[in-house]
């Protein structure tokens, strides 16, 4: 991770980019592109050649911390494999052709105009990267929504969040965990659910592992044996390695033993929730039929154990949960979210420091992806498409009449396309044919397309189906914010200018005014402008703010001036908590003759997603 170099009194552990390029003369604080802690970090340079890259001891996510990713895997910036000139081809079949970016851009908008005429405007459709700024993903959604004229929007992180989304928007009235990562410092118990943070999140599960070395107690629920539950200095109190589908199940019967065993917090209950939902779900859970004895066997855990890990989490002091895509990439994802919700208010282990709800995110920007409205079914805020109100106000701020139907998600999308019925996409920094499953069919999709333009930093997979390339920026050419895990606001800052000339989100307005909608922003913070004039959450932001303060956490606005570091301190967003029940639904994705394995994807340290930026860099040594 480089602690050791940034600790070191004498200089005599040092990075070998220091020898080869000289000592840094200036220093640009930007936010890593990684994870979804959002480290801040500090580029070091040389004149325009960047030396090092090393923590920011006042980043308030990080603390001066990193990981052997942030530290050091940036070198893929100026890797040889960069595209930095626009292609474009007639056919698949054909070889890219090098071009300027004014024919690019008018290649991409003649053949969307041609598909719109020819099959109308629903054959169109886009994807956001949880990769790019949030000012980038707003104009691509923006150009989706008011030049394409339809909501058929979508992204990655749609899959990996929405669950937290759907599930914390129902319980508790908003789209987003809880706390602020310095909470675990106050949590007594931690709950980590699906989730590997010593690999993924490292800077956090540092955090994590500190409390615990302090003597907080710790349960792991993980199929899998992870390192949190027992390495050096660190053993879990409790590991329940469940059966991967029966997350459910589980969290049922912890709450079964939270109601009959009384361990309920009856005055935050009378105080902060819905009485009427509370009844039902204490009935609900009191069933003998989510006893731990009656569930033991499909959870694959002894009932003793689940009665032990309810038993320590309701009243074992401040309880916490910490979760990952092992809860929310089940078809039971929400289902899931909402069955941690309800137990969290059971017990009063909500609304204060050291407890909480809350995911890890995966990506840099999975949580401003989703803040900005890349889902076909909501606008910015988690507002629906279908409330009149929310659409007149971007009708008269876009100078358009927004479509009030949901549109198509990812899956939708590719369906279609096979069908014959979708023909053209924008994909903004995602590798879906490498990364989407079904593998196949997403290629037979992306094959079928009149129009492809791909916007990224390497020729990926996807891009071997694509008409049109736009060189994407590094997040050390970017100029922007990220939003990370924890909701806090971050600024990217530009360390060097783009290598393609031109900013990302310069190009996607060029092809919504080639396209005939206008676009004329001066400048990213223009950008974010807009973002805090349309989404209430965001009302209080702007560069100038970010600045100022360092970074903050949404929702800032008049009633929160300087954010919002913890959720559901008085009362929950939504008035008071509702309890849901959560009946579970058996997965369907067994293994059977045909498929005698369930394989599940998961992260190493050194290395990050599909490995396209890694791979290009040092890191490559450690695989």
């Amino acid at each position: 991770c480089g602690a050791c170099v940034a600790a070191c009194p004498t200089a005599t552990l040092m990075e070998k980019s220091v020898i080869e390029h000289g000592v840094p003369d200036r220093t640009v604080v930007t936010t890593c592109a990684y994870c979804g802690v959002g480290c801040s970090l500090k580029a070091e340079l040389k004149g325009d050649q960047v030396v090092r890259m090393v923590p920011y001891k006042d980043g308030k996510a990080n603390h001066g911390h990193a990981c052997v990713k942030g530290r050091f895997a940036w070198g893929y910036a100026n890797h040889q494999d960069r595209i930095t000139t626009p292609m474009v081809r007639d056919s698949i079949d054909e070889p890219w052709r090098e071009t300027s970016g004014e024919e690019a851009i008018g290649f991409a908008a003649a053949r969307f105009k041609d598909i719109a005429a020819e099959h109308g405007k629903f054959a169109l459709g886009g994807i956001t990267s949880s990769r790019c700024t949030n000012e980038e993903v707003w104009l691509v959604m923006k150009l989706i929504r008011a030049a394409f004229g339809n909501n058929n929007v979508d992204t990655c992180a749609r899959v990996c969040h929405s669950p937290t989304g759907y599930g914390l928007k129902q319980t508790y009235g908003t789209s987003a965990g809880t706390q602020h990562f310095d909470s675990v410092a106050g949590a007594d118990v931690i709950m980590v659910i699906g989730a590997n943070p010593t690999d993924a999140h490292p800077v956090f599960a540092s955090q994590m592992k500190r409390r615990l070395r302090e003597g907080a107690k710790l349960i792991v629920v993980d199929p899998r044996r992870t390192d949190l539950v027992r390495s050096p200095h660190t053993e879990a109190d409790l590991h329940l390695p469940l059966r991967p589908g029966t997350n459910v199940v589980l969290m049922n019967a912890v709450a079964h033993v939270i109601v009959t065993e009384g361990l309920l917090d009856d005055d935050f209950i009378e105080s902060r929730c819905d009485i009427v939902s509370f009844r039902e779900w204490t009935e609900f859970a009191a069933r003998t039929e989510h006893a731990p004895e009656a569930v033991a066997d499909e959870i694959g855990v002894d009932a003793g154990t689940i009665r032990a890990a309810a038993r320590l989490y309701a009243s074992g002091g401040n309880a916490a949960i910490y979760y990952g895509l092992g809860v929310t990439e089940h078809s039971q994802g929400s289902t899931m979210v909402m069955a941690m919700a309800n137990i969290a208010m059971a017990t009063g282990n909500i609304g204060r420091f050291g407890v909480g709800v809350n995911p890890l995110r995966g990506q840099n920007n999975v949580q401003g992806s989703c803040d900005m409205g890349s889902f076909p079914h909501e606008l910015p805020g988690y507002r629906p498409v279908g409330d009149d109100a929310v659409r007149a106000t971007f009708d008269r701020a876009w100078g358009v009449t927004l479509h009030d139907e949901p549109g198509w998600r990812i899956p939708n999308m590719l369906d279609r396309a096979v069908g014959g019925e979708f023909k053209g996409i924008y994909i903004q920094g995602e590798d879906i044919a490498q990364s989407d499953p079904n593998t196949k069919h997403v290629e037979a999709a992306l094959a079928n397309m009149d129009c492809v333009v791909v916007q990224d930093l390497f020729l990926n997979e996807t891009a071997k189906f694509a008409h049109v390339f736009l060189p994407g920026t590094s997040f050390l050419e970017k100029d922007g914010t990220f939003i990370n895990a924890e909701r806090r606001i971050n600024r990217v800052r530009p360390v060097s200018k783009p290598l393609t000339g031109m900013p990302e989100w310069r190009v996607t307005q060029a092809l919504a005014n080639a396209l005939g909608y206008p676009m004329d922003y001066a400048s990213e913070s223009e950008i974010m402008d807009e973002i805090a004039e349309l989404t209430p959450t965001f009302a209080g932001v702007s560069f100038d703010f970010l600045d100022e303060h360092g970074s903050v956490q949404w929702p800032c606005n008049e009633d929160a001036p300087e954010g919002t570091p913890i959720m559901h301190i008085d009362e929950f967003v939504r008035g008071k908590g509702q309890f849901i029940l959560t009946e579970y639904q058996p997965t369907e994705e067994r293994a059977n003759r045909r498929f005698p394995l369930l394989l599940t994807t998961g992260r190493i340290l050194s290395q990050y997603n599909v490995g396209a930026q890694t791979r290009r860099t040092d890191n490559i040594e450690w695989l």
